[in-house]
């Protein structure tokens, strides 16, 4: 009897050692041999790509563990796009079919400001990224981008005016930039327009997608996938990289860059970081020096929508620079900011990162300019996050394409 109590545990401990074996080989087929097992990504990449460096993709996967809450403040909004905190507390949010509106921190919606020039709409058109002067409390003056129709073609403009004391509409309104050239298409636009520490505004312009016109995204004498730098007059700003060189623009101030829904300055550093979409994989985080060749389309971590690779499938070539991270398959990056707030200690200059296709909020913890953990805030929301930014009491405030903007702070 004794015997066969031997063999029968036996069995059962080779059948428990053969069901962990099979287990453990499928969680690590879930995630790639390039990225962590703990990452937050448990599906396939579109390629067989690798990174340049460790912790370029797929880092481990962090968790908050300060009890926080995301309160729905209003979801009366129609496709929001921009959003920028006032010093009072309160946002102005622009709208993709082209209104720009006063939001108070409690979620109610002014009505449409009046003088915002029209914007073409279709596609990934209409009006875009915007951000106040940091002496708003003085000057009231409110910059945006937008995609402006004209006899060419549509491009990425840069406009400016005053908000009106009554707070009714916008006084004295120019435009100020065209990302020339013109082009029909009405994809990739990018945009974001944030100021940077001196003075002067950062904007992004997107490549407009189609093949014949994105590989302008490598030509300094276009202003199609650029990080442009101008003045608040829309000149080119003093000390940009390429000026006084011949075929380049004076305001390109970076190249290389597809579409381009993150700008954000360092709180700590003053470094320019960047966010892009990808085609198929290839989503990137990149920080921005002046002058340097981001790569688009000669190398990328991404594919064609068609699933035909692009280019000649490379992703490093000499000149051109990696990202500090990339995600494939995408979460398709928008609006970005960072945390620099002390509510939540742990959050404290972590890129937090809205994802549209992947339906959440990203949290990059940051260290020495390298990704070293990743986290995805709100995925139980299903919203397709569109921009994100901190309002003057230290919360993060966020809106969706669906139309809500949300209030984010520890409980």
């Amino acid at each position: 009897m004794k015997k066969y109590i031997i063999i029968f545990v036996a069995g059962c401990l080779l059948l428990a050692s053969a069901c962990k074996k099979k287990n453990t080989t499928e969680n690590t087929t879930q995630t790639p041999a390039t990225g962590s097992p703990s990452s937050v990504e448990t599906l396939p990449p579109n390629s067989n790509f690798k990174p340049a460096f460790e912790g370029q993709t797929r880092v481990a996967a962090v968790k908050t563990t300060t009890a926080f809450r995301a309160t729905v403040l209003t979801s009366s909004l129609t496709a929001p796009w921009g959003l920028a905190a006032l010093p009072d507390g309160r946002f102005l949010v622009t709208e993709k079919a082209g209104t720009m509106r006063l939001v108070t921190n409690t979620g109610q919606v002014g009505s449409p400001l009046a003088n915002v020039p029209a914007v073409n709409a279709a596609g990934q058109g209409g009006l875009l990224g915007l951000c106040v002067d940091p002496a708003f409390s003085t000057n009231r003056m409110v910059y945006w981008s937008f995609s402006e129709r004209g006899l060419n073609g549509n491009v990425l403009a840069v406009a400016k005016g005053r908000l009106a004391t009554a707070e009714t509409g916008l006084e004295n309104v120019t435009v100020i930039y065209r990302a020339t050239p013109a082009y029909t298409g009405t994809n990739q636009y990018g945009s974001r327009v944030i100021f940077d520490r001196t003075g002067n505004l950062f904007v992004s312009s997107g490549d407009r997608s189609d093949p014949g016109i994105r590989v302008q995204a490598q030509d300094a004498n276009s202003a199609i996938g650029k990080i442009i730098r101008i003045t608040t007059d829309g000149q080119p700003a003093s000390g940009n990289p390429f000026i006084g060189q011949a075929n380049t623009r004076p305001e390109v101030y970076s190249l290389g860059h597809r579409n381009e829904h993150g700008l954000v300055i360092h709180p700590i550093t003053g470094d320019l970081w960047e966010g892009e979409l990808g085609p198929r994989g290839g989503d990137e985080i990149n920080i921005i020096k002046p002058g340097a060749n981001y790569g688009w389309p000669v190398i990328t971590y991404g594919i064609d929508y068609s699933g035909q690779p692009i280019g000649n499938a490379i992703q490093q070539q000499t000149g051109m620079e990696q990202p500090v991270y990339y995600w494939d398959p995408v979460i398709s990056p928008s609006g970005m900011t960072f945390y620099k707030g002390s509510r939540i200690p742990e959050w404290e200059n972590n890129l937090f990162v809205c994802a549209l296709s992947g339906m959440h909020i990203d949290r990059l913890v940051i260290a020495n300019n390298k990704v070293t953990g990743e986290e995805r805030l709100l995925v139980s929301e299903a919203q397709r996050f569109r921009d994100i930014t901190q309002g003057t009491d230290n919360a993060l405030y966020a809106v969706t394409d669906q139309g809500k903007l949300y209030r984010i702070d520890r409980e």
